[in-house]
């Protein structure tokens, strides 16, 4: 049945990294380590982290590139699972370094047609300057220096690992990756004020061009592309509630917007390409008394509001991870 696909537009299993890094949720990365979008942090004590977790996307529909939400064909059913693990280590005082992949299964009904794919994600590597000394959270306010916030500083790989439209597939069902490395500079700002946390979180890339020869699995004229240039900015604001025994539960809203401008190829704009979408999303975590184990569990809603995207799947997607910090 798989040879029988043919490509199918946006709505197929899209880029594994755009969701499992974008959706990450919010909670002082300072204290007790994790931190915002697309960033794994350890807090300052910290010599390891670990994390692992599973995510479970539904694709419910596509916005078009005039910003029009469409539905897929009665009887569609397309999901995205992915297993995701990654890791931390502190490489001075002030500096670390962290690895992060995935393992993506995807299990799409679309027009009658049945399609079950698995393989390898994207990568993103990541090294992360702290711009500071001493924990930034607070349970008062005293002076002026107890509202510095704790500011990191970095840069970020993404690793094309995953399969891409390039390599051997047969529909867009069949994709795990992006197909292109990315360099990304980001700027996360934190501050917690116990029991409050507000983090900003900045990310621009831009992507190496590639030579193409092969588009879903057929030979075709080589040509040379470059996505776009692609800005995050996402917005978190968490609340803490503590136990008697001093564990944690965090609850926390975030506002995500992403915008990728079009793609170019042998130097030409694609029009096609290029999206932009606005994502909500909630999590909950616990973190023990130590804070060196923190469960947490995310949701992001499919938003079908006209104009809110442009050229881009729409999803439901639930994450659950486990995060251990060694100190």
């Amino acid at each position: 049945m798989r040879t029988a696909i043919t490509r199918l537009g946006p709505t197929g299993a899209l880029l594994a990294l755009f969701f499992s890094a974008d959706m990450a949720p919010v909670y002082a990365g300072s204290c007790c380590g994790g931190g915002t979008a697309a960033a794994l942090l350890m807090p300052k004590s910290a010599k390891l982290l670990v994390a692992g977790g599973a995510d479970a996307e539904k694709y419910a529909g596509y916005y078009d590139r005039g910003g029009r939400y469409l539905s897929d064909p009665p009887g569609s059913d397309l999901m995205q699972y992915r297993l995701n693990g990654g890791v931390a280590y502190r490489l001075a005082s002030r500096w670390q370094a962290a690895l992060a992949g995935n393992y993506v299964f995807n299990a799409n009904t679309y027009s009658g047609l049945r399609s079950r794919t698995n393989g390898p994600g994207d990568s993103m590597a990541s090294v992360t300057y702290e711009a500071f000394d001493a924990i930034k959270c607070v349970w008062k306010v005293r002076s002026l220096a107890d509202l510095v916030p704790a500011v990191y500083l970095g840069a970020q790989a993404l690793l094309p690992t995953g399969i891409s439209p390039y390599d051997d597939v047969k529909s867009s069902f069949d994709i795990t990756g992006r197909g292109f490395y990315r360099a990304d500079a980001k700027a996360i700002l934190e501050k917690t004020i116990y029991p409050f946390t507000l983090a900003v979180t900045l990310i621009y890339g831009t992507h190496a061009a590639r030579p193409v020869n092969r588009d879903y699995g057929t030979y075709v004229e080589p040509y040379r592309k470059r996505l776009g240039d692609r800005l995050q900015t996402m917005f978190g604001v968490s609340y803490s509630y503590f136990t008697d025994a001093m564990a944690s539960i965090t609850a926390t809203v975030t506002y995500t917007y992403l915008n990728e401008t079009n793609a170019t190829i042998n130097g030409r704009e694609d029009v096609t390409s290029g999206f932009h979408r606005n994502m909500l999303g909630v999590a909950m975590a616990y973190a023990n008394a130590d804070r060196d184990l923190i469960y947490i569990a995310s949701y992001s809603p499919a938003v079908t509001m006209a104009e809110l995207q442009r050229n881009f799947p729409t999803t439901h997607a639930i994450s659950l991870g486990v995060t251990y910090v060694l100190r």
